[in-house]
């Protein structure tokens, strides 16, 4: 069996790790950036009564108009720009990779990074260059123009803040990068419900720039949708890469349903942003930890030289979940990546943290 694996799996996907997910039952879940808020009774009964009348046994509307419509008029997005649906974010770049890869192909983003833009491109046959942030996070901005010259990327994606550092990168270097590509850029504003800026205002501006976002920070991770807008021409040949349904019909149907309360969902995520400035204050109190600035809905922190596995077990037994980045890249040692939860949910993290670090200390 191995010799038949080993003769049929690309080299490339032998060589990467399958994407897991920790288990978190009966933990304190805060390693996964999901908004911590759930519906009220009467707004969950109000969405259950829109599902009652749905056929299962069709297929859903294979363009999702009904969606397109919802997310165009609460996202404001022109009718002179595009809209494609994917299940996740994931979906959408992988149909990204799909529709500008090939031999010899390149996909440039800056690391560390989200995983997934590094992953896909090797699933999808395509070269992945990563160029290191600066010791702050910030773009290098000569090292990634230097990259693009030499490695003429057809596709680059941008985190717009980024995960998981948390910064907003600079927007000034984000325009040089887009007008030195030689190919797609994409801009991922997965957080934009947590910060002030944004490109999607920009489309039109460079015929080459893309703009993805996501409705699972803002509240809907269960339903698995992100969208993609750009110009029609682009978007066309994006969408032959799309499987056919690939949006179901309870994603769907839920998704409408829940724009049209997304006051609820605005509430929540300045209950968030106000959560996060108390964390990150709490955080910096305790000795030996160095919490990151953040524009999106978790907070990167150093802790102590080697110890950011044994604090991360000593929080799993405090019943709190968070992710261990140390050894996924080597600007991330030592550092874990706090998900913002409830002011109790925070309140427990950090009298857990402060517990393991004196008994560690």
């Amino acid at each position: 069996m191995t010799t038949v694996i080993d003769a049929l799996v690309r080299p490339e996907i032998q060589a990467i790790p399958a994407y897991r997910v920790a288990a978190a039952d009966g933990m304190i879940k805060l390693d996964a950036m999901e908004n911590p808020y759930g519906w009220p009774d009467e707004l969950k009964a109000e969405w259950l009564e829109t599902l009652r009348g749905l056929d299962l046994n069709r297929y859903p509307d294979p363009n999702g108009e009904a969606l397109h419509t919802a997310l165009r008029e609460t996202m404001g997005i022109g009718p002179e720009f595009e809209l494609l649906l994917g299940n996740g974010s994931d979906e959408l770049i992988q149909m990204l990779a799909m529709t500008v890869g090939g031999p010899g192909r390149r996909l440039l983003s800056l690391d560390p990074g989200f995983v997934m833009y590094r992953q896909i491109a090797q699933c999808a046959g395509m070269e992945y260059v990563g160029v290191p942030l600066r010791a702050d996070f910030a773009i290098d901005l000569p090292a990634v123009l230097a990259a693009i010259e030499r490695e003429r990327p057809a596709l680059i994606f941008l985190a717009y803040p980024n995960n998981p550092t948390g910064n907003r990168f600079d927007s000034e270097d984000m325009v040089r990068i887009i007008e030195a590509a030689p190919g797609l850029v994409v801009v991922d504003e997965a957080y934009a419900p947590f910060t002030d800026t944004s490109f999607l205002g920009l489309l039109g501006d460079w015929p080459n720039l893309l703009v993805m976002r996501t409705v699972s920070k803002m509240g809907l991770a269960g339903l698995r949708l992100g969208y993609l807008v750009g110009p029609r021409d682009w978007l066309a040949q994006i969408d032959k890469t799309r499987l056919p349904y690939n949006i179901n019909v309870l994603t769907q149907v839920s998704a409408v349903f829940a724009l049209r309360h997304k006051a609820l969902f605005d509430a929540q995520t300045r209950a968030i942003r106000e959560e996060r400035a108390r964390l990150f204050a709490a955080l910096a109190t305790l000795d030996g930890l160095h919490p990151y600035p953040s524009e999106a809905n978790f907070i990167l922190v150093r802790t102590p030289r080697g110890r950011a596995g044994s604090l991360f077990s000593a929080l799993c037994e405090r019943g709190v979940l968070v992710k261990n980045l140390d050894g996924s890249d080597p600007a991330l040692a030592d550092c874990l990546r706090i998900t913002v939860g409830t002011p109790e949910e925070n309140a427990a993290l950090v009298d857990a943290l402060r517990s393991a670090l004196c008994a560690s200390g």
